[in-house]
């Protein structure tokens, strides 16, 4: 069953102001480590180890989502939300006892499940309670207030390690993570046929670990979303290498330009399709990328970072509602991880692949950033192919 249908026009109301509070507590919980995990692991002896940084934590986030989903589309959307934040903050209270590189390795790995459950069944539930003709709208608004988190985790992160300690910045991602557990507390499940946990839910197939129907927007985040991992990766030295103190500044500064754009970009996508804002919004990366590469320099950074914050602002809600639109009801979960698989894959390798090139040497990171906009082209002229194909089947 549908529940979208017969729901009132307007998508603002509780239970939807819970759950983006809650995500931009959970966003803000692992989002502020990012800028300071680099020098962290150079620091206990590990600095070739830095691509792994993300690729590990995107590694269980993509393996754990055929479970989510499967579990998002039985248990509800609820619990399976409270299991993503209750990982963030079980990992943040261990990672100033496990200081060794393997420990600390150890801990990114398992730090990675919770994206693994929390998004996916945050956007079912985001599916659920708005109206088809708002999702693109609702989404962008949700995406919003995650990349809220996105802005100030990294910047309130870089703070407290400076002011304080990197163990007290660990345990504030902690606190972070149990007040957006405290609010899913309060939240009502919108699943209507749910079922008792077993150990058979967890039997996967090969039938639930993709949903086939979304595979064209899971093609496009893959490739588009491996700019990302390389920036997560780069970017916190190459900010230090300019001579910024505050290693989020950049997080910050692409953040507040998503923000900016998307509830425009939502609406935008609901009014004129999903394609044509995405073909818009990857222009913009391609451009950003390259910015970020030619002018070597504190504004040409921050200006990339605003670039690259329009860009992501504009293509995330137009994927998340292009998912939606083409999944089933009844499996929404799974589309859902399908899309979040993609993402995932995609920012791990291009994490790899940032850190396999770069080796600490700090000369090859506008050469990174050139390569990671031609891959970002290709999801480019995929989305012009599929814009000409659903022309020519009109």
């Amino acid at each position: 069953m549908d529940t979208s249908v017969n729901k009132p026009n307007s998508i603002y109301n509780v239970h939807f102001g819970l759950v983006c509070l809650s995500s931009l507590l959970f966003s803000a919980s692992f989002n502020m480590l990012i800028p300071e995990l680099p020098e962290y692991l150079s620091s206990m002896g590990g600095a070739e180890y830095k691509g792994l940084i993300v690729a590990l934590f995107t590694l269980t986030a993509g393996i754990s989502r055929p479970f989510s989903g499967r579990l998002t589309d039985t248990l509800g959307r609820v619990p399976v939300m409270a299991v993503g934040s209750i990982v963030c903050f079980v990992c943040g209270i261990l990672y100033p006892i496990l200081t060794t590189v393997s420990g600390f390795l150890f801990l990114r790995l398992i730090h990675g499940f919770s994206t693994g459950f929390k998004p996916t069944a945050t956007a079912a539930y985001v599916a659920d309670i708005i109206p088809r003709e708002r999702w693109g709208e609702a989404l962008g608004i949700h995406g919003l207030c995650f990349s809220t988190g996105m802005a100030i985790g990294p910047a309130i992160g870089s703070t407290i390690k400076l002011h304080f300690s990197m163990d007290m910045l660990f345990y504030a991602s902690s606190v972070f993570a149990l007040l957006s557990i405290v609010i899913l507390m309060n939240m009502k499940e919108t699943l209507k046929h749910k079922h008792r946990f077993s150990l058979h839910i967890l039997k996967i197939s090969r039938k639930d670990i993709i949903a086939k129907e979304v595979l064209p927007a899971a093609v496009v985040t893959f490739l588009s979303y491996m700019a990302y991992g390389v920036i997560l990766t780069l970017i916190p030295d190459w900010s230090h290498h300019l001579g910024i103190a505050n290693k989020g500044l950049f997080f910050m500064v692409f953040t507040v330009t998503s923000l900016l754009i998307r509830f425009g970009a939502g609406k935008a996508s609901d009014k004129y399709g999903r394609l044509k804002p995405m073909g818009i919004g990857l222009t913009i990366l391609i451009v950003s990328l390259c910015v970020i590469a030619f002018n070597q320099s504190i504004a040409g950074l921050l200006v990339g970072a605003a670039l690259f914050g329009i860009a992501t602002g504009i293509v995330s809600p137009a994927l998340n509602a292009w998912t939606v639109d083409m999944s089933f009801p009844e499996h929404r979960g799974k589309a859902m991880a399908t899309m979040y698989i993609a993402l995932e894959a995609g920012i791990g390798l291009g994490a790899l692949f940032a850190g396999w090139i770069y080796q600490d040497v700090i000369a090859k990171i506008p050469l990174i950033m050139y390569l990671s906009s031609g891959m970002t082209f290709l999801a480019l002229v995929y989305v012009a192919f599929r814009v000409k194909k659903d022309k020519a089947t009109v």
